[in-house]
């Protein structure tokens, strides 16, 4: 059984980056405005980095490979995201809080990811 549940626990955070990563591309002028929107540098570059590296990490994560490194670098990103992109103390209202409510899940993401690397260093011991 833990096998089953780690196994969905890491394939399914390995889809909440293949999807948007894949979608970056799709919709390359919406996220382009949005970085646009938060005064970000080098925005066409680190959209590109970032859609190729959420793509490759997800499908590295689906095939459990580099699990360890991969879930580490995921979650520097999801850092990197949320205090560029989810800045809720720049905003008041119900934008303040829908940024809120993403910087808040964005955090469990980011202790999924926490606790997908240590299982990952601990199972390969």
């Amino acid at each position: 059984m833990n096998t089953v549940l780690i196994t969905s626990g890491r394939v399914l955070l390995a889809l909440y980056f293949l999807l948007p990563g894949v979608m970056k591309f799709v919709s390359w002028d919406m996220h382009i405005a949005l970085m646009a929107n938060h005064n970000m540098v080098m925005i066409p570059q680190l959209l590109a980095m970032a859609a190729v590296f959420e793509i490759s990490a997800a499908i590295a994560l689906i095939f459990n490979r580099y699990t360890f490194i991969v879930s580490l670098l995921l979650a520097v990103l999801v850092l990197v995201i949320n205090l560029n992109l989810h800045d809720f103390w720049n905003y008041t209202g119900i934008e303040g809080a829908h940024e809120v409510q993403n910087f808040v899940k964005n955090l469990g993401i980011f202790a999924g990811l926490l606790v997908l690397a240590g299982h990952a260093k601990v199972s390969a011991k």
